[in-house]
């Protein structure tokens, strides 16, 4: 059991900045991972998904999953599943995507919207809350498992990035 969270925030000025930090999260990621992303819509949370997936070596399009719920990305050993349940309307629809069925120990699931999942989704290890800044947008983290907390998204080459 988690005693402590640890958290941070990160400011990314320009998309740019944004794509920096994927890349960092990627190289950074164990597996099995979920992350939460939550926002208001606009604020990133797909942008980082995409960013992510493709430093994650996915090499072909990497569209919304907001008409389909759900869109599966595999990678070499591995796969990411991103998820967007702002259409649901309720969260036992998520019964009939499988989603149990689909993760393994080689998943990244990646949850957009989460708080209209319900009981459905499993715990996450990160929750990545995205907003609107006064210049581009900032992101809030907060690690809630032993595998999130050992990453540390402040070392000296994230801030040299995104600072």
């Amino acid at each position: 059991m988690v005693t402590h969270m640890q958290r941070g925030q990160i400011h990314f000025p320009d998309e740019q900045k944004l794509e920096i930090f994927a890349i960092r999260v990627a190289d950074l990621l164990t597996m099995p991972m979920t992350i939460w992303l939550e926002g208001d819509l606009g604020t990133g949370k797909t942008s980082f998904a995409r960013h992510l997936i493709h430093a994650l070596g996915y090499e072909g399009r990497v569209k919304s999953p907001t008409y389909g719920l759900m869109e599966q990305y595999p990678l070499a050993g591995s796969q990411v599943l991103h998820l967007d349940l702002y259409r649901i309307a309720d969260p036992e629809e998520l019964e009939y995507l499988g989603l149990i069925d689909l993760l393994d120990q080689k998943t990244i699931l990646l949850i957009e919207w989460p708080e209209k999942g319900g009981q459905w989704l499993p715990e996450p290890d990160f929750i990545f809350t995205f907003s609107y800044a006064e210049q581009g947008r900032d992101l809030n983290w907060l690690a809630c498992s032993k595998a999130a907390q050992a990453i540390d998204f402040h070392e000296n080459q994230t801030s040299n990035c995104l600072h």
